[in-house]
């Protein structure tokens, strides 16, 4: 983090559900300088609720000051409405607002409905949205809607949750959408050395690039989830969003994402699948989840056993 400040990055995202994150950024912002725009966010719905966790982030972060306090994944409409109420978050952060703790509240979100309901609500003054070139209905609507209105748009995912396996491309495709500001997330400084030469550069796609894009697209169209939980409610309660993304998070992450208490009791679920088929009529993607599902658990059952066939050799020697 401190070598990405260095080198002229001005804007940090973190969250409060990010586990270390703002404890690091914290130590790396108390040994520079230069100056950040600062943003985190809490999933918390209530006003006394979210108070606590910003009080928590400002220690985290060695600071008396942020930039942007969001609402962190707000699912759907019940979430939201309970931010909204008397004593929901909103009215925690606007208070916060007021004492000049925070600068500025805003939402985040990967229902496309709920930021376009949002934005027309004009409350929020940033929102944060999935966008890459495998989730790009945003720049239909919600981000030309969300420009106008004078919200800022905070691109979330631009690399599809490692789904994308060309990030160079990726990240040229959605830096080339004016007005958005991304925020792809590094673990190495090569990997930020590879994302910062192609924010430097020229963002125009050539035709080639688009149509290797279309061809990727192509590829995907039929197994890629976006996430948009329209699926649900499954009548076994499968998490169907985070089965079908289970090898990006496993790239991502690491096998030990999958060693909670509440992934192990989501591949249970999921091994119930009774292919009733109720989640694929209502999928807008014509995903054949059940089948996305079954395929998913048993590459599962593959990583496991190779991580178990691993220990045993090395137990040998």
């Amino acid at each position: 983090m401190l070598y990405a400040i260095e080198q002229g990055v001005d804007f940090i995202d973190t969250a409060r559900a990010y586990t270390t994150s703002e404890t690091r950024i914290g130590k790396a912002l108390a040994q520079t300088d230069r100056k950040v725009i600062l943003a985190t966010k809490s999933h918390e719905k209530t006003s006394d609720a979210i108070r606590k966790d910003l009080e928590t982030s400002l220690k985290e972060l060695q600071t008396e000051y942020i930039d942007l306090y969001q609402c962190h994944f707000v699912r759907n409409k019940e979430d939201y409405n309970e931010i909204l109420s008397p004593e929901g978050a909103l009215a925690g952060l606007l208070s916060a607002k007021e004492e000049g703790l925070i600068g500025h509240v805003g939402l985040t979100s990967h229902s496309q409905d709920l930021l376009e309901h949002a934005v027309e609500d004009g409350i929020f003054e940033t929102i944060m949205t999935c966008f890459s070139f495998l989730e790009s209905a945003a720049e239909e609507k919600l981000i030309p809607r969300a420009i106008e209105k004078g919200i800022g748009v905070i691109a979330m995912k631009p690399f599809s949750g490692g789904f994308i396996d060309n990030p160079a491309l990726a990240l040229k495709y959605v830096l080339s959408q004016p007005d958005v500001l991304v925020i792809p997330g590094v673990e190495t400084e090569d990997l930020f050395e590879n994302n910062w030469q192609i924010f430097q550069g020229n963002h125009e796609l050539s035709d080639g690039e688009k149509k290797e894009i279309k061809e990727i697209r192509k590829q995907y169209d039929k197994i890629f989830c976006r996430r948009c939980d329209y699926c649900q409610p499954c009548s076994e309660e499968i998490p169907i969003q985070i089965i079908l993304g289970m090898k990006s998070l496993v790239k991502r992450s690491g096998m030990q994402f999958f060693e909670s208490e509440r992934m192990r009791i989501a591949l249970e679920k999921a091994s119930n699948c009774s292919d009733c088929g109720d989640c694929m009529e209502r999928c807008p993607y014509d995903l054949p989840i059940p089948d996305l599902i079954k395929e998913n658990l048993k590459w599962m059952e593959e990583q496991q056993k190779e991580v178990l066939d691993r220990a045993m050799e090395m137990g040998r020697n």
